[in-house]
């Protein structure tokens, strides 16, 4: 085990220099910074020339990013054109974004495998039948619609939760947020765990359990349940990444200011330092995440052994 994690740690380190790069590239190449620092005034030449000295612009390209990544490893990350530290901006940002994930995680797995096993136990039947339905239509309707609709039922029309989250994001006021941002996540969660489900229950350990005699609360909860959870756990691994770089409907709707709030942004004000900066740190939660689901296969299947 201990040297399939250090493989796959330096697996990992091609993967992060390629994905921080094309990042860099991305945001450095395709714009100019000076212009988005100066605003709708143009600097005159010199000041240009100074700013771009200042901030390594007036560098090739690699050797920004060279320099960049010296930056990274010595724990600075930049600071960003209204002269406040990028490190801080994430600081703030970021503990608001993980409750957030937090709660959409916790909701994915209590929801989403509960109604995945009672689906899978009952395939055909009427609960079922409605369960696929309801997935379907959740992972139909974009999250900026859902969001807003439960937003204005529940907090302006109904008055049940806040409809706006606060600065210091309490926990309470982010359940409605973390609900919206795990909707679709939440049905494709059901529908592989329903899916994994069904397929093992006509497995032949399931039918020896069933002749010894077990009781079938544990047949599902020890046999099926566990062999059933790899396919989902593999999913909610990568959703991880994808719940915090992707909030940014979610958090522009219910206005939480975290990672996906500080991105837009970054990206309205073309403030590049902020989103190359949260978008590596983004990377390495990726990667990590991945890491810890492929650890995680061997203490659900026993079977699954690392060279």
């Amino acid at each position: 085990m201990g040297r399939y994690v250090i493989r796959r740690l330096l697996q990992m380190v091609p993967v992060f220099i390629g994905a921080t790069f094309l990042i860099f590239v991305m945001v450095y190449a395709l714009g100019d910074p000076v212009a988005a620092l100066s605003g709708d005034r143009a600097p005159d030449p010199a000041t240009a020339a100074q700013i771009r000295r200042e901030l390594h612009l007036d560098r090739p390209l690699w050797q920004q990013y060279l320099h960049y990544m010296g930056q990274i490893f010595s724990g600075d990350f930049g600071t960003t054109f209204d002269g406040q530290p990028v490190l801080d901006k994430m600081g703030t940002a970021f503990p608001v974004t993980l409750r957030l994930t937090a709660v959409a995680i916790v909701a994915e797995i209590v929801v989403g495998v509960t109604l995945g096993v009672l689906s899978g136990l009952r395939r055909g039947r009427l609960l079922d039948s409605g369960v696929l339905v309801l997935t379907l239509v959740v992972v139909s309707v974009p999250t900026f619609v859902s969001g807003y609709v439960l937003q204005y039922l529940l907090g302006v029309k109904w008055a049940w939760v806040s409809p706006a989250v606060a600065l210091g994001a309490p926990l309470d006021e982010l359940l409605l947020p973390g609900c919206v941002l795990a909707l679709v996540s939440l049905a494709y969660v059901t529908r592989l765990t329903r899916t994994s489900i069904a397929e093992n229950a006509r497995a032949d350990y399931v039918r020896t359990a069933v002749a010894k005699g077990l009781p079938r609360r544990r047949i599902v909860v020890r046999h099926l349940l566990r062999n059933s959870l790899i396919p989902v756990v593999t999913f909610i691994g990568a959703d991880v990444g994808t719940l915090m770089g992707g909030a940014v409907v979610t958090e522009r709707i219910f206005n939480v200011h975290g990672v996906g709030y500080e991105l837009y942004q970054g990206i309205v004000r073309q403030n590049s330092p902020t989103v190359v900066g949260f978008v590596t740190v983004l990377v390495i939660v990726f990667l990590l995440a991945t890491l810890i689901v492929d650890l995680l296969y061997a203490v659900l299947d026993p079977r699954i052994r690392y060279a």
